[in-house]
């Protein structure tokens, strides 16, 4: 990998994992869906005229059915899951969550598209889901809290991981920026009615519009080039090793601007999941295979 892609992984790892930190401090004030509904409307309007200068715009107007399913799948319903796990989990845990995203993707992916599951995959997925475990009770045990954010976080993951086996059954080919630009606008579309439903009867302080403007503009818009980016260069198997920084920066910010402070178990069950993932998606087994010849 290039010293030039290695920096835009760090920067994208900082920025995804700042996300968590702008979720915690904005949903208070915004609410879950119109935060929601605030950020897919402006990382639609960031997004759309990149689209346009790269011609991806009849991608959009072809394939909208399956970039719609996109949109609800793959954006309205994981960020509303995580808006609302952000109201009573720490923006680092959150982040930590997240990274079991490659698991369900590798999971589903077998189950729905009969991809193999190596034995170090296998193994994988159970050290990781033995971190989330570990996490789960670090939390209930140690704090009073319910499971049910916790299961929230995980339910937005796994909807990630269904995505993925959708866009690779139906969507080959199909351009990304158009699929990015568009499954923000459908899912602007489809939380709209909720979010105007839900909407804050006191408008939010300058510091939550902030959070709310960084998230769509910063952690959607920009993240979103920035990955396209380093697929189209490094290709995906290295793009995705981005998973392991978001929650290296989750925690950093967290404990940088919100205080937070993780106890032992959850890092022990976070060094689990990053583990469970390495295997999961087969990363430490190229490494070596590169280096057998």
């Amino acid at each position: 990998m290039s010293s030039s892609a290695v920096i835009k992984l760090f920067i994208l790892g900082a920025i995804w994992g700042s996300s968590f930190l702008f979720m915690r401090a904005a949903t208070p004030e915004f609410g879950v869906y119109p935060l929601v509904e605030l950020r897919t409307v402006l990382a639609s309007l960031f997004l759309l005229p990149f689209v346009l200068l790269r011609r991806q715009w009849r991608d959009m107007v072809v394939h909208w059915r399956h970039i719609a399913v996109i949109g609800v799948v793959n954006t309205a319903v994981p960020f509303a899951l995580f808006n609302y796990s952000s109201l009573h989990l720490e923006a680092g845990y959150n982040s930590i969550l997240n990274a079991t995203a490659p698991m369900f993707g590798a999971l589903i992916a077998f189950i729905w598209l009969s991809d193999r599951l190596e034995r170090s995959a296998i193994f994988g997925l159970l050290i990781g889901f033995f971190g989330v475990v570990q996490l789960s009770w670090a939390k209930v045990s140690g704090s009073g809290i319910s499971f049910l954010p916790i299961a929230t976080a995980l339910m937005a993951t796994c909807c990630y991981g269904i995505a993925a086996s959708y866009m690779k059954r139906y969507m080959q080919g199909v351009k990304p920026l158009a699929i990015a630009a568009g499954s923000q606008l459908f899912a602007s579309v489809f939380l709209l009615p909720a979010a105007l439903w839900t909407w804050p009867v006191h408008m939010p302080g300058n510091s939550a519009w902030f959070q709310a403007i960084a998230l769509a503009v910063v952690c959607t818009g920009v993240a979103y080039i920035l990955y396209f980016d380093l697929i189209a260069t490094e290709g995906p198997s290295k793009a995705i090793t981005v998973a392991y920084l978001v929650p290296l920066f989750g925690v950093i910010w967290g404990g940088i601007f919100l205080h937070e402070r993780l106890s032992v178990p959850v890092y022990i069950g976070g060094a689990c999941i990053l583990i469970g993932v390495a295997l999961t998606n087969g990363l430490v087994g190229k490494q070596r295979a590169k280096r057998r010849p």
